[in-house]
């Protein structure tokens, strides 16, 4: 060092550990580089010594000197301090991170007074002073952190002030339009101030490294900090808002209330601001399409619109999104939600690429304990589904220009061939939801899958993606409306199939049936009926009955056709097929009566209350014949009991008001008194003995049939006892009772084998397991 410059009595004074002693000394340094002010050789020796010598000394009386040294410097030189701030604003720089707390704060002081003096030219080390205040904001000395607070406060002064203007002579501009070598990965907005000492598009990676920290006063600084920056409308941070998206919404997770509550201020300022950009846009686009010269005048380049010149990355933005909608935590899954719902109509293309994974995140919220996110949720899931039905099925080209960075549109590119909208990850994402614990969940899924098949039938289920066994076992659903809904669909997949698919429906819900008796007896009517309801019922109790006929479980069948035979008499929903049983007189009540009765003769009793519903009574009255051949069952006798109820209700007032025309239907009164002979002393023997008596007291028991009329029917009697309770007569291809008793007799014949030979194997067969006969038929996967 030269003796001239620094006298023995000025370094004693730097060193000194009194603060008004270094002070002293600065004013000497200060009054020493205006002396050299002319000379730049001696003010560079000046401050090289001042590193040198003291910053970088061990001693931290010295560093302390030093750092106020060079405060005093920049202050001597004014304004013409720009040239050398690269060699004093560094060595400032690393003493914010010195073990020494006194240091820290006097380097806090030293950068403070250099910048109040730098001003604009202090933004070509903005990066490298936001980076260390970052770190001093969670200083554990408070003496520090209100220097560094201080400090902060005129960065972004400076900031605000010219960040936007302040163009530097003493440096190459940081973001001219032809350098993308540090910022290729950025998508900058042309309006972007260029040539400026603030870079923005290399300050956004520091930003987007220190937005993940855990500390809530790093946390608090960055927020203030992104808050400012988003106030200069030249910057339109929002363009870079998908670089710290991410970790922006980790802060609402913070434990300090102060932190949450600005990040989700920010965040609302930052999507009120998305809108705006979206509503420009589409302003622009109408006044492009429209040929109204005057509106392109009202809104050409000499017009600036809040929003004009912004790049939303909506699809990024999403993505980011997307990953927090099952975030644990509420207040940062309440705001991807409610982003999510606001993007559905700003970014409608976008968010239809996504659905598949949103609706994975959002149906699960539909029954969320907490009721914002829960109607939030609602809310997002409707819009979400008029979104995906207004959309087109058509492919779609993706005509946005890559080399526009001024598009909002999404970088997602597409191929001409492919969809907006991908069904099976859909479909998929939607059988998932089948296993949630949720009703509503349930249920909305399954509401989903209504819809898609009404909107597109073919291309929601595929024959080996799993989605048909899987409602199939939905039907197993502890929740009644979740049942109804799958019935619902699977009734509508089935109407829009041909027959081969509606049998396949019929054989595996018959499997699923014989598997689970449970589901059977506690939703058994349910399902027939409410398939009823959706679909012909003749076309489901005919190819029922088809199956049943040809199945080797009798049991089982038996068991199947009580349950049919109970629905069809008692549903509303099958009035209509029984006027049709009852009306043999045309082909079609004939084809559905021979087709029912095959099936039906699996179980005895079930088989008599079709020859009653079809009033086919002389046919019935003979089967009593064969009934007493039958062994008499607990079962039976209950069946029976349950048919006698049955007269009584308003399904059978045809019935009772023709015991009162004997000369008609006289093979009635047969049918009703054999019934009776059946019961055992019971409520049921009383009840239809009651109504017998009532009407022989009338006076028409007289005209019960004779014992000639008691001998066995032939196909001739049968037509000519149609004829008789008939204006009309059957086709000559009609019913043939004759076969038809022959089959009952055949099928109640294999009941009795079986039965006797599950009794003889009882002891052999107790410890196995019975396979279900659908086993080959298929619920793979269910």
């Amino acid at each position: 060092m030269d003796a001239t410059l620094f006298s023995a009595h000025l370094v004693r004074g730097l060193t000194d550990k009194i603060y008004d002693k270094r002070k002293s000394a600065a004013l000497e340094i200060e009054k020493l580089v205006r002396d050299n002010e002319t000379t730049p050789a001696h003010i560079t020796e000046i401050i090289d010594t001042l590193v040198q010598d003291f910053v970088y000394s061990n001693n931290s009386n010295a560093r302390n000197g030093g750092l106020i040294g060079l405060a005093a410097t920049a202050i001597a030189l004014g304004p013409a301090v720009a040239p050398y701030l690269d060699i004093i604003v560094p060595p400032i720089l690393s003493c914010f991170s010195n073990q020494d707390s006194r240091v820290r704060y006097y380097a806090c002081e030293s950068m403070y007074n250099i910048a109040k003096v730098a001003k604009g030219e202090v933004l070509r080390f903005f990066n490298s002073i936001f980076d260390a205040l970052c770190k001093l904001a969670a200083d554990p000395t408070l003496t520090v952190k209100n220097g560094a607070d201080l400090l902060d406060r005129l960065i972004k002064d400076i900031v605000s002030e010219l960040s936007t203007t302040y163009v530097s002579p003493h440096q190459e501009p940081y973001n001219p339009p032809e350098s993308e070598q540090e910022t290729d990965s950025l998508v900058v907005p042309r309006s972007l101030p260029r040539n400026t000492a603030f870079s923005l598009p290399r300050f956004i990676p520091v930003l987007s490294q220190r937005i993940y920290v855990k500390n809530s006063f790093t946390r608090q600084y960055l927020v203030s900090w992104i808050s400012v920056l988003d106030s200069i409308p030249d910057l339109e941070l929002v363009s870079f808002l998908p670089e710290f998206l991410d970790g922006l919404l980790n802060c609402l997770s913070d434990p300090s209330h102060e932190v949450r509550v600005a990040t989700s201020t920010l965040l609302g300022e930052f999507l009120q601001e998305i809108k705006q950009a979206a509503a420009v846009r589409g302003q622009q686009e109408d006044d492009n399409h429209s040929n109204n010269s005057s509106s392109d005048h009202e809104h050409g380049k000499g017009t600036y619109m809040a929003g004009q010149g912004v790049i939303v990355q909506y699809d990024r933005i999403v993505e980011t999104l997307v990953q927090h909608l099952s975030s644990p935590e509420e207040d940062i899954q309440r705001t991807a939600l409610q982003w999510i719902n606001e993007f559905i109509s700003i970014a409608k293309d976008v968010v239809i690429q996504f659905t598949p994974r949103i609706i994975l995140a959002v149906l699960p919220c539909l029954a969320h304990s907490t009721s914002v996110i829960q109607n939030t949720a609602i809310e997002t899931n409707r819009n979400l589904q008029k979104l995906v039905l207004e959309a087109s099925t058509t492919p779609v080209l993706n005509t946005n220009d890559e080399n526009d960075p001024d598009s909002d549109a999404s970088p997602v590119h597409r191929s001409v061939d492919e969809e907006p909208f991908d069904y099976q990850t859909t479909v998929s994402n939607l059988r998932l939801q089948f296993l949630n614990e949720n009703e509503e969940t349930r249920v909305a899924s399954l509401e989903w899958l209504l819809m898609l098949h009404k909107k597109a039938p073919t291309k929601i289920l595929a024959s080996d993606d799993g989605t048909f066994p899987a409602l199939l076992k939905t039907l197993s659903d502890s929740s009644e409306e979740v049942v109804r809904r799958d019935l619902q669909l699977l009734a509508q997949i089935s109407s829009h199939s041909n027959n081969e698919y509606f049998r396949h429906f019929m054989t595996n819900l018959l499997s699923l049936f014989s598997t689970d008796r449970r589901l059977l007896e506690s939703r058994g009517s349910l399902i027939i009926r409410q398939l009823c309801l959706s679909l012909d019922p003749e076309q489901i109790y005919t190819t029922i009955a088809e199956i049943l006929g040809v199945d080797e479980d009798l049991e089982f069948a038996s068991i199947m056709v009580q349950n049919l035979n109970l629905i069809l008499i008692t549903a509303t929903e099958l009035s209509d097929l029984r006027k049709r049983l009852r009306n043999l007189d045309h082909k079609e009540g004939q084809r559905l009566f021979n087709t029912l009765y095959r099936s039906w003769c699996h179980n005895a009793v079930a088989t008599f209350s079709l020859c009653l519903l079809a009033q086919a009574y002389e046919h019935a009255a003979n089967m009593l014949q064969i009934f007493a051949e039958l062994e008499i069952t607990v079962s039976m006798l209950i069946q029976v009991d349950k048919l006698v109820q049955l007269l009584e209700s308003p399904v059978f007032t045809y019935l009772r008001l023709q015991l009162l025309e004997p000369e008609k239907h006289p093979y009635l009164f047969k049918c009703l008194y054999g019934i009776l002979m059946l019961l055992p002393q019971s409520s049921a023997f009383s009840t239809l003995r009651n109504r017998l008596s009532s009407v022989s007291s009338l006076g028409f028991f007289h005209m019960m049939p004779n014992k000639s009329s008691l001998a066995p029917p032939t196909e001739a009697s049968a037509v000519k006892q149609r004829g008789t309770s008939k204006s009309s007569k059957t086709s000559e291809d009609g019913i043939k009772f004759q076969e038809l008793l022959q089959h009952f007799k055949a099928v109640q014949s294999r009941h009795e084998r079986q039965r006797k030979q599950a009794m003889q194997n009882i002891p052999r067969s107790s410890g196995r397991s019975r396979r279900s006969p659908y086993s080959s038929k298929g619920l793979h996967g269910v």
